[in-house]
């Protein structure tokens, strides 16, 4: 039972709690102040970096707390981070799955202890989630498939050869944005050589292109699943006096776009802002610990960047800045 003096501070707390929700116009969901959990695949990659950075923004400015946790690439501390979640009663929960297999026991806890479970960038196999908010990868690999038909076809070349080099081995976003691609290109007369895995990292994609070029002297477009593999590859082209040879990549990543708005032989990118992408997992976060319909999937959108374009689209940071009207806002 409460003294007094707790009575009569609590109700002053709650008075001025009040008052402040009245007059910043703050919704009911943030004014209470949520605790929010992340669990984080890695942060050895700058996307991951950049979409870190943008949740914490966005859950400071809504009044909420984050409690993000990495889990290094590691299966096992991914299931124990999200099992301290828990334990730390949080509103709701946000997985960036390291594997999305391996952390399905730890979704059911959480979905048995009544926390909203949302995923980002990664989706999870199993039932429990409550949205999943990422990007549409296969249109991302459709986009620039296409502006490579397109450039192809505007340089009179026929029957091109195709490098393309492949993120993770099985991973849900290197097969979209595989199958995006493949989609593209079919019905052109290009041939695609799908080349070998680099982890979406720079450094083992120049490595590979090293051998690939020594394979391929005929090649006409390297397609990379990302943008740090594609300037890996355009590094080796260069270092071989290749600029007939053609490159396109994903994600939006600011030092392609200055490539591409040099006019270069880097012909494209489609964007995939990181930070933008942690501020709406946020707000689907909140409308989810409100008990708020949400869409099972939340599109963050992408757009198609060339030469023509280029310039619409801040770069300032490390990844170009896209931000479209989602969730009503």
């Amino acid at each position: 039972m409460l003294n007094r003096r707790s009575f009569l501070f609590r109700f002053a707390f709650a008075g001025t709690a009040i008052s402040l929700v009245a007059g910043l116009g703050m919704t009911a969901a943030n004014a209470d102040g949520l605790k929010i959990g992340f669990s984080q695949v890695t942060l050895q990659s700058p996307f991951y970096v950049q979409l870190k950075t943008g949740a914490e923004a966005a859950a400071k400015a809504g009044g909420d707390t984050l409690v993000f946790l990495d889990a290094n690439g590691d299966v096992s501390k991914q299931n124990n981070d999200i099992q301290d979640l828990i334990t730390q009663g949080v509103n709701a929960l946000i997985i960036n799955p390291v594997n999305p297999d391996a952390v399905v026991p730890s979704l059911e806890a959480a979905v048995a202890a009544g926390i909203p479970v949302i995923t980002v960038d990664r989706s999870v196999n199993g039932k429990g989630v409550t949205a999943h908010v990422g990007r549409d990868n296969k249109n991302m690999g459709k986009l620039v498939g296409e502006a490579v038909v397109a450039r192809l076809k505007a340089d009179g070349v026929e029957k091109a050869k195709i490098i393309e080099i492949q993120g993770d081995a099985g991973g849900a976003v290197m097969m979209d944005r595989r199958d995006g691609f493949h989609s593209a290109i079919e019905g052109s007369g290009h041939t695609i050589i799908e080349g070998p895995y680099a982890e979406y990292i720079r450094a083992n994609a120049v490595t590979a292109m090293q051998d690939l070029l020594q394979a391929n002297p005929d090649v006409k477009v390297i397609y990379a699943h990302n943008d740090d593999m594609a300037l890996g590859a355009l590094q080796v082209l260069k270092e071989n006096n290749r600029s007939d040879v053609l490159v396109a990549g994903v994600d939006g990543l600011s030092e392609a776009l200055t490539i591409i708005a040099d006019g270069g032989n880097y012909i494209g990118s489609a964007l995939n802002d990181p930070k933008y992408l942690g501020d709406v997992t946020i707000q689907v976060a909140r409308e989810a610990a409100a008990k708020k319909p949400v869409s099972s999937f939340v599109d963050a959108g992408t757009a198609l960047v060339t030469s023509k374009n280029v310039a619409d689209f801040p770069r300032a940071g490390l990844f170009a800045e896209y931000r479209p009207h989602v969730l009503g806002q």
